[in-house]
Order: structure tokens, then sequence, then C-alpha cells
């Protein structure tokens, strides 16, 4: 059962920015009458992240004003099965209304499960929809559907062709039935044709296979993949898009240049987690050379280094920013799920681009985002002498945004890292926030009892490496997030590629619930957390700045907000 189907795919939201065309007041009237507030009032569901009321989910476009997103969805209970394509809109990335289901299984193309796809823009501006269907031998093939009325902005129903399936394995291609799935958003070449990939392995080879088309109906597999890697399994919601050079503005999905790079991202089974890299695209070859900057497996380059898979990304023609959405299952057992009667949550949608340096990306919520932000508390110019803490008293610490500039006056109490330890999520495991340290452990303690028996804390550490350079590292430690005990607590940790010649180092977090996103050194590394906490509920949680570390840590800037409720299905 290991796929985006069983991790939710987040990627079948294709999340498709599909035309520029701006709303209308018709549109945003129409919208708002769609919307409605959550009937439930449970300590763990969200606020302002996307999920649906009940069951279990995954899942999105952008068409004449409306975003859309489609999600896997299971609308019979909060496992995994009776997967469907359902559907929500929004007119600002963050506040979202439940449309009747997109695509589900109908035809004998699909009939066994509506998997994951993605979205693109035709010729004319109309959106094409190509996903994985299970068929009736239990194969996995590639569908295509359109809108049955091109003309209604929230595309409410959608239409199979008889003509069913495009792409399916065959004696001939040898493609393996079980591991096909997950098409990308389409890019067309200066030839004027057509490319897509489909995630594939072949023996323990994850690859993205490529497929050709002059009409977008008649596909033809290439004889070479587009990429491959040794060792890294089965490829889930391959991504393969182009980012500029400079500047922080993103590219649609057809664009080729000189001052353009691409990235290739893949979700990989076998592992839970995704890794990208930063390569060159030679169009007139398809085919993808990664820079040799990151490993280009396993421990390589990820969007986030904690709960978030099955990823996807789109092009915001009406803002010109690429964003990403990602997925983030539970923390906690089945039969939690079952109780709450739901299970799976998206990430709040980031803007994604080339970090200056050319070797990773970086990203940061939506601007729309701060539209939620509420009551609001400052700190400037405070020292944090080490064992303290000082805490940040917001009305509610169960909604929050918090930003924090720290200033680092020394690094000569830095530790050693010892060179052997080349796994960051290692070195957070073993060195967590209770564990003293020279320059850190300093960041913030979330969700936090006011006893700190609960806690999760997301924080940094500097150690001095080799060659005497500093190394950064960003740890989200779940150890103390609750006092439950059938819970995944797994510490996450990411190297931070930032020069600390200013002594500057930032952090934000988003915390809703049971949801701690944050972004480190100003989106270089990312990683997001699923608690459930006992005690740190209601008026009963706390937020607090911490530093555990030998040196004292100055905070330059820290603000803080409430954040109020978005308006989710």
């Amino acid at each position: 059962m290991g796929s985006c189907r069983v991790t939710l795919l987040v990627l079948i939201h294709s999340l498709i920015f599909l035309s520029g065309i701006q709303a209308s007041h018709l549109i945003l009237e129409e919208l708002q009458s769609l919307q409605s507030s959550a009937t439930q009032n449970q300590p763990y569901r969200t606020s302002y992240h996307f999920q649906p009321q009940s069951h279990w989910i995954n899942g999105p476009m952008y068409y004449k004003g409306v975003y859309h997103l489609f999600y896997q969805y299971n609308p019979y209970g909060a496992v995994w099965g009776n997967i469907i394509w359902a559907h929500s809109v929004s007119t600002d990335l963050i506040n979202w209304a439940a449309l009747e289901p997109a695509i589900f299984p109908s035809g004998p193309f699909d009939i066994n499960g509506c998997w994951s796809g993605s979205a693109t823009i035709l010729p004319g501006g109309d959106p094409a929809i190509l996903y994985t269907g299970i068929n009736t031998a239990n194969q996995q093939v590639q569908n295509i559907a359109f809108p049955k009325n091109r003309f209604d902005p929230f595309l409410r129903e959608w239409e199979k062709p008889s003509y069913n399936p495009l792409m399916a394995p065959t004696p001939e291609n040898k493609i393996n039935a079980s591991s096909f799935r997950d098409p990308t958003t389409a890019w067309k070449g200066k030839d004027g044709i057509w490319r897509v990939l489909v995630g594939n392995k072949r023996g323990h080879r994850g690859m993205a296979l490529l497929y050709r088309s002059r009409d977008f109906i008649h596909w033809v597999k290439a004889k070479h993949p587009l990429h491959s890697s040794a060792g890294t399994g089965m490829w889930e919601c391959p991504d393969f898009f182009p980012v500029a050079l400079k500047g922080t503005e993103g590219l649609d999905t057809s664009v080729i240049g000189q001052d353009v790079k691409h990235v290739l991202k893949a979700s990989l089974d076998d592992k839970k987690y995704e890794y990208y890299t930063v390569g060159t695209y030679l169009h007139q070859k398809d085919k993808y050379i990664p820079d040799n900057t990151s490993p280009d497996n396993a421990t390589g380059l990820r969007y986030d280094y904690g709960k978030f898979y099955a990823s996807k990304t789109f092009f915001d023609s009406a803002k010109n920013r690429r964003i990403l959405l990602g997925w983030m299952n539970e923390s906690d057992s089945v039969a939690s799920d079952l109780q709450k009667g739901w299970a799976g949550i998206h990430s709040i949608p980031r803007k994604i681009w080339l970090d200056p340096s050319g070797r990773q990306l970086v990203q940061w919520p939506v601007e729309e985002l701060e539209a939620l932000r509420g009551e609001r508390y400052d700190i400037k110019n405070k020292q944090i002498k080490s064992g303290s803490t000082v805490e940040i008293p917001l009305a509610d610490s169960l909604q929050a945004d918090v930003e924090v500039a720290f200033d680092l006056h020394s690094l000569d109490e830095a530790e050693v890292l010892d060179p052997n330890l080349v796994d960051p999520q290692l070195i957070c495991s073993e060195k967590g926030a209770s564990v003293k340290g020279g320059v850190g452990p300093f960041g913030l303690l979330v969700l936090a009892s006011k006893d700190l028996q609960e806690r999760t804390a997301v924080f940094f550490r500097v150690f001095k490496g080799q060659d005497s350079k500093h190394v950064v590292v960003m740890c989200s430690d779940q150890s103390r997030s609750t006092l439950t005990k059938d819970v995944d607590k797994t510490t996450y940790g990411g190297f931070v590629d930032v020069d600390l010649a200013d002594g500057k180092l930032s952090l934000r977090s988003l915390i809703d619930h049971s949801i701690v996103e944050s972004f480190g050194a100003g989106g270089k590394t990312c990683m997001t957390a699923r608690v459930y906490p006992q005690k740190a509920l209601g008026r009963d949680a706390r937020l607090f700045v911490f530093n555990n570390g030998a040196a004292t840590i100055g905070i330059s800037r820290l603000n803080a907000w409430t954040m109020s409720d978005a308006s989710i299905n």
C-alpha cells in the first residue's frame, strides 16, 4: 500500500494555477454563499490549515479568479480507501469552500480508484487533468478529464472521455503495473510537443518516465526516463519545474532559457519523505542533469524535514509566483483518527524560489495568511541568558504566528561537531532541547504547558565544524510534546546553509492546535510537526522563547500574533 494513495496524495491537488483572470464580484458573492463554518469542536482540529470537516484527506489549481484544491478523499471514513477527488475552492488560498466531488470511479479505466494527478492549461486557457486510475485488472493507468462547462469558474463537473486510458502498462513497454502513477503538470517544448512525467521504479532505481504528445491525447513513452537515481525506490508524486536564477518571481512550467534552472522532486515511497535537486534541463535531449551541489538520493535536500509529503507546486500567473503545498499526515494512532473522525492536513501554501546561491530553494508562507493576524506582542533588544525562558503572553497561543530575529554575539562557545555525525536528524535526536550546549539550543517552546511538562521545541544549535567553519542545525523536538503514549514523537532536524558573519539567525513558526510549521533563516530550512498535547490545550497553551546554551542570545526583534479562524469547508 505504499504510494501517494497511502499518504493521501496531497499531490492530487495538482495545485495548478489555471489562469490569471480576475474574480468578479459575482464570483466572490457566490463563493461566500458556499462557505460554512466548522461544526466540530475538537482540541486538535486546526483553525487556519486546510482540512475537510471529516474523514481522510489529501490533495489542488486556479481558474477565472478561483483557486481549486483537488484532494484525495475517503468519503466513508478516516482511513485510507475509497479514494475520490474531492474539491474545494478559494479566492485567497486561505479560506476554502467545499464543492461536489470532481472525479470519482466511473469506468473500467478507474473503477478501482482515482489516485493522484495534475492539471495543465491547454492552448486557449482550458484546463485538463491527468490522473492515475486503477483499472479492472488493478493496474495503474493514466487518464484524462476535462471540465464539462469551461465557462463555470467553479469547474463543478468533469468529464472523462471513453478513449481513456492514455498511458498504460503493456508487455512491450514492460512497465510495472503496480508502480506507475502520479503524472505531473505537462510542459510544452520549443518544438511544440508536450511532455509529462510519471513516477516509476525499476528494481530499486526510482525514476521519472517521460511521455511526449502533439495533441495531449496520444502519448508515446520515451526510450529513456528524464532522470533516475539508484537505490531510491518508487518515485511518487514527481514534480518538475523551472526557477529563475535571479529574483523571487515564479515561472510558467514550460519556460526554458539561459537564466533558468530546473528542480526535480520525488516523494520516496520507501521513506515517506521527499527530496529534490537543482539542475539543468537539456531540452533538446529531454535529459535532466542535477548540479553536483547536493546528493541525488534520500540524503539530499528536502522542502521540509518534518511531516511533509506528496507535495506539488504550481505557477500562480496572477501574482507571478510559484506556490508549494504539501500534505501532513497524523502522528497519533489509527484508533485516534477514527475517534476524531478525520485525518490529514495540508500545509499553508508557500511561495518558493531559488536562493541567490543557486544551491537550494527558499520557502515562505503566502502573504495572504497575514490577513488572519490579530493581537500583536513585540519584544525588542532583549538578552536571553543561559538557562532562561521568556513567556510571550498572547491571549491565544494555540493559534499564533511568531517571527523572531536572534543575535549571536559570540560563537566562541560553540561545541565541536563530531565529524561522524552527518545526519542532522540524529544530531537533533541526541542533542534535544533539554541537552545543554554552547551556542544553543535556543528558539521557541510552543504548545507548552505552564510547568513545561509538555512542550514542542523548535530551535537552533551552532557547532564548530571542520576547518573551524560553523555548522547550524535546526531542530523540531517533539519528545515532550504530549503526555500521551501512543503518539509518534520523532525529532526532526536539518542543516541550515547560512553565513553567521553578521551573527543573525531568524525563525518563524505557525502554530495551529496540532500543527507547528517552522521556517528557519528566512525559509532556507523548514520543518513541520504534528503534536497532540494533553495539558497545553485552550487557554492553558503557552508560548516561550528559551536559551539552553552557555552563550547569551539576543533578540533584536520578536513579533507574535494571535491568528483568527479561516473559513474552511
